[in-house]
């Protein structure tokens, strides 16, 4: 792509538009980054910043190319303002993707895909090829590339919200972890959250894979297919727990590993479907699994006190993932659930309410909403915050239980982020004090 002497809106001066500001201006391009921020700190004095940036802005600047960050929906006026007819208006990815000259391992899916893309980067680093994660996890693709060495593979997590604005992303392998509906407080309607991620498959060809979770309703793709399950044998690798099967051999044993459970098995799966493309066989998966432990707030073991395990499931942010940790467990489930309104149905989840849970306690802005959906099918207390959900739980919970803080939806009426809520519930449970 050949930026000399274009004029480049970047849009967006976080570190992703940071990153693609400095990726074009050393390819030649002419950049301006615009924030509606009033004001940034931090700001290094080679970028061009446009502060403060308004719709007039936008139209007063003579854009040849607008690379738009991905916490920026593409439809709003201000987007709209920089594309005069003609203009391209791209996302951070695309642009560094078509700089990148490497095989690419592209993962999404509505859950698991930091978990799947840790293990897809550590798989590679076993294998002896130079890789690294980034995307939506990690660091942005763009700042990757301005690297003195970059590398030869990328394990690259895939938002729907940065597959709103590829053009020619063309990953080699494309894996579809699992859909179920989420961010409806950005999209109108779940149909335009899947086609967002459909476009992870636009440009593949025969010679690529997709790795795809079985049963998923997908249209015919250009790429072979090969299928993971964590219930159907129908799929090439299918899960027995604990061991990962292909056909009627075993070929991954699961049982003396941090991901055993059914969730984080098809991220395994996944993830060593996707390297088996790049040749690398499922031994060394194997050596990665023996050592490797999920990324933090995701069903991690906060400590067990008085008989009861307390799981802090704070990254679940959806429906689907409250789901996927409720369907993990075993013992009794004391569930704290709550935060932000997203706009999602919890009916749904009554039935697995009435198979796994002794009792709810419920928080923050959908607490009302998350009550009225629970209480008919398990016990379900309000709460003021966390510290107070721990206590109701507590008072709720019998030995054997598992106490799982698995919210449901995302965090920001409260908290900064998923992982700022994770460390709240982890501070009030190993501030319980042992029964006397």
């Amino acid at each position: 792509m050949n930026l000399h002497d274009l004029n480049i809106a970047v849009l967006g001066a976080g570190r992703s538009g940071r990153a693609a500001a400095r990726l074009a201006m050393k390819h030649g391009g002419r950049v301006c980054v615009f924030d509606t921020s009033p004001a940034i700190t931090g700001w290094p004095e080679d970028i061009p910043l446009h502060a403060g940036a308004t719709e007039e802005d936008g139209r007063a600047f003579r854009a040849d190319l607008v690379v738009i960050s991905p916490g920026i929906e593409t439809d709003c006026p201000f987007v709209k303002s920089f594309g005069r007819e003609g203009v391209e208006t791209i996302g951070e990815m695309e642009l560094a993707s078509r700089f990148y000259r490497g095989k690419i391992i592209a993962i999404t899916g509505t859950n698991g895909k930091t978990t799947t893309t840790s293990l897809v980067e550590k798989i590679l680093l076993r294998a002896g090829k130079k890789a690294v994660a980034c995307g939506n996890y990690g660091v942005p693709m763009a700042e990757v590339l301005l690297r003195d060495a970059v590398p030869d593979v990328l394990a690259l997590e895939v938002s729907s919200f940065q597959l709103e604005t590829i053009r020619d992303f063309h990953p080699d392998v494309a894996v579809w972890l699992n859909f179920a509906p989420d961010h409806m407080d950005r999209y109108t309607a779940v149909e335009d959250y899947y086609k967002a991620k459909l476009h992870i498959f636009d440009k593949q060809t025969e010679n690529d894979l997709a790795v795809v979770r079985f049963g998923e309703h997908l249209p015919a793709l250009k790429a072979p297919v090969r299928t993971f399950s964590s219930e159907s044998p129908e799929a090439d690798l299918y899960y027995r727990e604990p061991l990962v099967m292909e056909g009627n051999s075993t070929l991954l044993d699961l049982s003396e590993t941090s991901l055993s459970q059914r969730h984080n098995a098809e991220n395994v799966m996944a993830a060593a479907l996707a390297c088996r493309h790049l040749g690398i066989p499922a031994k060394t998966a194997a050596e990665v699994l023996e050592e490797f432990t999920p990324p933090g707030h995701r069903c991690e073991a906060v400590r067990t006190l008085d008989g009861v395990l307390w799981l802090n499931d704070s990254k679940a942010t959806n429906l689907h993932a409250l789901e996927a940790a409720l369907k993990s467990q075993n013992a009794p489930v004391v569930l704290i659930a709550g935060g932000k309104d997203k706009g999602l149905d919890y009916i749904p989840l009554r039935p697995m309410l009435k198979e796994k849970v002794r009792a709810c306690v419920v928080f923050g802005q959908i607490a009302d909403q998350l009550y009225g959906s629970f209480s008919p099918a398990a016990p379900t207390e309000k709460a003021a915050d966390v510290a107070d959900c721990v206590e109701k739980a507590r008072l709720l919970a019998r030995p054997g239980d598992t106490v799982l803080f698995s919210p449901g939806t995302s965090s920001f009426d409260m908290f900064t982020g998923y992982a700022q809520r994770g460390q709240a519930f982890r501070d009030a449970v190993n501030a319980l004090s042992p029964l006397s």
